[in-house]
């Protein structure tokens, strides 16, 4: 063992329990700083929220959950806002209609960015920083001026909807129900679903590609030489193998697309109101925040719960493989 003599003489002095020790205790260090920024950032959070949702509001105050009288403590909840979301439509078709445009536009991610992704991986090494440099290049430009750039895309003489109009796609779109009449693109779902496409595609392609530029070549050569064409080899061992990033990217662009409130309330209209919008109201306009954050519980618990029941099936697959 070469080095200097005398750190390698103290590192001799020090016990091997007291190494393995600082070793732990470094991971823990570094496991735990995730579940601290998740403690501090999303539970306590949380559980302010959840405390509004069962708190009665007067005037601008908030009620205490507990108080003390004449020695007695007294807990008092709040649950009326929550049995009156299951009996108002209005929330259950905005919880629906947000789950739908959600899984609209993931879908679409997912049909874009795959073939995007696959091309990036299989690029020449010299030509990957560029294509992923133009992946990340619209975070350069602020999220609410490319919305608003969509609003005069799509708008009355906007060349996008001059080109659609062209080629007759609006009669396409007005069979669909997409959009109110010919010509008239915007405040619809197809204006909407348009601007959550766009704003959201990086964050599947990205994914995917991290995913496919790392698999194996190797076993597509071996199904070749087996005999398997290249769409079977293709539907056979990359997708498959991609399994993770497709997954790790529909999360991405999903859970923010269910909460989404700038895109509807710019390109989106009547037909597509969806939950954040409905937030807003309830804090701005009705300015009930025991209601809004009714609201917003109910709609974390809609993502987390299959989201944790996804992720510990996931868990079960994977000790059931080894």
């Amino acid at each position: 063992m070469s080095g200097d003599p005398d750190l390698m003489a103290r590192v001799r002095q020090v016990p091997l329990l007291g190494r393995l020790a600082g070793l732990l205790g470094g991971r823990r260090s570094v496991i735990g700083i995730p579940y601290v920024w998740l403690l501090v950032f999303f539970l306590f959070p949380f559980l302010i929220v959840m405390k509004i949702s069962v708190s009665e509001m007067e005037n601008v105050h908030f009620k205490d959950l507990i108080t003390v009288s004449d020695g007695v403590m007294n807990l008092s909840l709040k649950f009326s806002n929550y049995i009156y979301i299951t009996q108002d439509d209005l929330y259950f078709s905005t919880y629906l209609s947000s789950l739908k445009y959600a899984a609209v536009t993931t879908v679409l991610c997912l049909a874009i960015g795959y073939p995007f992704a696959y091309f990036m991986a299989r690029a020449k090494a010299t030509l990957q920083p560029a294509l992923l440099m133009l992946v990340m290049l619209p975070f350069w430009t602020s999220f609410l001026l490319r919305v608003y750039a969509w609003k005069g895309l799509l708008g009355e003489n906007g060349w996008v909807a001059d080109l659609l109009i062209a080629l007759r796609i609006d009669h396409l779109l007005l069979a669909g129900g997409l959009i109110p009449s010919l010509g008239k693109f915007m405040n619809s779902p197809f204006s909407l679903v348009i601007g959550m496409v766009y704003t959201y595609l990086p964050f599947m392609i990205l994914p995917l590609y991290a995913n496919l530029s790392k698999m194996d070549l190797r076993l597509l050569e071996a199904a070749t030489d087996l005999g398997a064409t290249p769409a079977t080899a293709f539907w056979k061992i990359t997708v498959p193998l991609s399994k993770a990033g497709i997954i790790a990217g529909s999360m991405l662009v999903f859970i923010p697309c269910v909460g989404e409130f700038v895109i509807p309330e710019l390109l989106g209209g009547p037909q597509t109101l969806m939950i954040g919008r409905v937030l807003w109201d309830e804090f701005f306009s009705n300015n009930d925040w025991p209601m809004a954050s009714t609201v917003a519980v109910v709609m974390i618990l809609l993502i987390i719960v299959p989201l944790a029941i996804f992720n510990r099936y996931q868990a079960q697959t994977q000790e059931a493989r080894r």
